[in-house]
């Protein structure tokens, strides 16, 4: 059971058939975008295989309506989840046409509750459609990262289906043929950047991980212990100094120490003269 997040396609060499087996109208690939014939009184459209989900996922794009070219009835680029039952569907329908654009969950090809409004290309370039927590949401974006809500709603019981298919399809009923164009589904740049930056976002966490030597590196902090071992080990140093003088000092005094051998003065009226060699001394 796929979701429908799972369904990729940057359009970077010819048009992947494998991804849109259910495509008409004679679609291709041409600069790295997806091209959508938008002729007059006609249909052409990208549509993926019937086998996703949209519960707990998404289907997001950036988005090239046809220009009006004249216009004034509908030039228009629908982008919808299909059910298996024709008309229930959501999603986006942009007329450049009429300057704005439908925001659709419907039943039998209507929506009492759909919201239209004003096209703006800049701020609505990216649009996604995301169910999560039992409520379905159209969103826009300008650069594929900063999204804002256009609408929610209970998400409908068919979120959970299987045998969903995505549809980007492009039509007008005046005006002059040209195309709508496609690129990027389900790969926000902000995403490519991060798979650029999957060195980007790579390096996140090496960034993070930087931080850890630095912390480490507060091991600095515990090199300054280091230093005050030294002090000890110094303050260890002089003591041994010491001890060793204060070792020293004994032996002069046991040379001070009289010995009984050897000549002795005695008293003389006469002045000083020596004594016979003591018994006790040799």
């Amino acid at each position: 059971m796929p979701l429908l997040e799972t369904l990729e396609d940057g359009f970077t060499g010819a048009l992947d058939i494998g991804r849109w087996p259910n495509s008409y109208g004679d679609p291709t690939a041409v600069g790295g975008r997806a091209r959508i014939p938008c002729a007059v009184g006609g249909f052409a459209g990208l549509r993926s295989a019937t086998g996703y989900t949209l519960a707990g996922s998404h289907f997001l794009l950036r988005a090239y309506p046809p220009a009006a070219n004249g216009a004034v009835s509908t030039a228009a680029l629908s982008l919808l989840v299909l059910t298996g039952t024709g008309g229930t569907d959501a999603g986006f329908i942009i007329d450049t046409a009429q300057g704005a654009m439908g925001l659709y969950l419907r039943e039998g090809y209507a929506d009492a509750g759909a919201q239209f409004p004003p096209y703006d290309p800049v701020a609505y370039a990216w649009l996604r459609l995301r169910e999560t927590g039992g409520t379905l949401l159209w969103e826009a974006s300008p650069d594929s990262s900063n999204w804002t809500v256009l609408r929610s709603a209970p998400a409908p019981a068919w979120a959970a289906d299987t045998s969903l298919s995505l549809l980007l399809e492009s039509t007008r009923t005046d005006g002059s043929d040209n195309v709508a164009e496609i690129d990027n589904v389900n790969l926000p740049t902000s995403l490519v950047l991060l798979g650029a930056a999957r060195t980007a976002s790579a390096a996140r966490p090496v960034i993070g991980r930087k931080t850890v030597p630095l912390g480490a590196a507060s091991s600095t902090s515990r090199a300054r212990p280091l230093s005050a071992a030294h002090v000890v080990q110094l303050g260890a140093a002089r003591t041994r100094a010491r001890a060793g003088t204060i070792a020293r000092l004994p032996r002069p005094a046991r040379a001070l120490t009289p010995r009984t051998a050897g000549p002795t003065l005695t008293p003389s009226t006469t002045g000083p003269r020596l004594a016979v060699t003591s018994t006790t001394g040799g």
